[in-house]
């Protein structure tokens, strides 16, 4: 192993530890929704090399979800990890879904290429929780695990029927799932997967959770967070699990992602204010020879409350990236040029 591949490792493996629970996650972690096929399928061994290429580089927290190409990646997390000693590594997946054989063609409109002939039905209540869950453990093929997040719930997703199901959580047994499965099935934490802060500062007024996989929301292009939910994620000792560093894409490669086709924020189309802020990003990046990528994933993780930067990847290449781009150093200089900028919010912590 060359000094270089040992350094990126040693930034990849750092551990903090989940809420006041004594489960601790790597650094960096494996998002799967790409390996269930999100935007552009892919094959099956390629999704096999790309799990292997994160272990590779440190990384011992994977993230799945029945959601994912319909169940697709949790077969294919599944079949790749247990190659692995199970002791080594921290695995998660959502509650919320469940999954039945299709009975209407699939319209494409959730992004997955090619998904498994299955489609959902939300279920927060206990029942719909623990089948769920014990679903997800025969998919995987894997008893253990670690962290169960409830998926999706919130306004964004579910609008004027939100209500209807945060009443499944509280009333019809879903929170009480989630203790069982605390108490009596090995699950270390239970928290929320979601887009929206306002969910997980509700969930923390009712439920004790443990942590919150949170996509965006506190990035180098969001960081309103700071003014609500991370503090309370302090107070409540609630740990974030920071995924979307990179904004559904428009922070991988900056304004060129209109080459990659990935000129998104936030799952749509980039509005015309979040292009012109990439654009200054990009150029104070440039001014001290640091790639836009590299501030984007590096700077979640300053701040105590975020466990872990959870990236997705669709290739081997792209986790190696995403490591080397982890553990690449930052002069302080450039955080400081962002906040003069008006890019940062001066109260941000920066990597040092």
């Amino acid at each position: 192993m060359t000094g270089d591949t040992q350094e990126t490792t040693g930034a990849v493996a750092r551990r903090r530890k989940i809420g006041r629970t004594s489960l601790e996650v790597t650094a960096l972690s494996l998002g799967t929704a790409p390996l269930g096929g999100l935007y552009h399928e892919l094959g099956e061994d390629e999704a096999r090399d790309t799990i292997d290429a994160a272990w590779q580089s440190g990384i011992r927290f994977f993230d799945t979800a029945p959601h994912y190409g319909h169940t697709k990646a949790e077969h294919r997390l599944g079949n790749a990890l247990r190659r692995y000693p199970r002791c080594d590594f921290v695995l998660s997946t959502k509650v919320g879904r469940r999954f039945v054989p299709r009975t209407t063609p699939y319209d494409g409109s959730e992004g997955w290429a090619a998904p498994l002939p299955f489609q959902a039905i939300y279920d927060y209540t206990y029942d719909g929780i623990i089948r769920s869950f014990e679903d997800s453990q025969q998919r995987l093929g894997i008893v253990d695990i670690d962290i169960v997040l409830v998926h999706d719930i919130g306004r964004f997703t579910h609008g004027e029927k939100n209500a209807h199901y945060w009443r499944q959580l509280t009333d019809e047994g879903g929170f009480r799932a989630l203790d069982e499965l605390k108490q009596t099935r090995g699950v270390k934490a239970v928290g929320l997967g979601v887009n929206e802060g306002a969910a997980v500062q509700e969930i923390m007024a009712e439920y004790a959770i443990d942590c919150a996989l949170l996509a965006g929301r506190y990035t180098l292009l969001e960081q309103k967070a700071l003014d609500d939910l991370l503090p309370e994620c302090e107070k409540h000792c609630v740990s974030i699990l920071l995924g979307g560093a990179f904004n559904s894409g428009i922070l991988a490669h900056g304004l060129e992602s209109r080459a990659h086709g990935d000129l998104k924020f936030n799952y749509g189309d980039a509005p015309k204010e979040i292009i012109a802020r990439v654009g200054k990003l990009e150029r104070v990046c440039r001014d001290y020879g640091v790639a836009l990528s590299t501030a984007a994933i590096q700077f979640p993780y300053a701040h105590k409350v975020v466990a872990t930067v959870l990236m997705g990847a669709r290739t081997p290449d792209e986790v190696r990236q995403n490591a080397a781009s982890f553990a690449t150093p930052v002069p302080a200089a450039l955080w400081d040029a962002l906040r003069a900028e008006g890019l940062l919010y001066l109260d941000a912590p920066v990597p040092r």
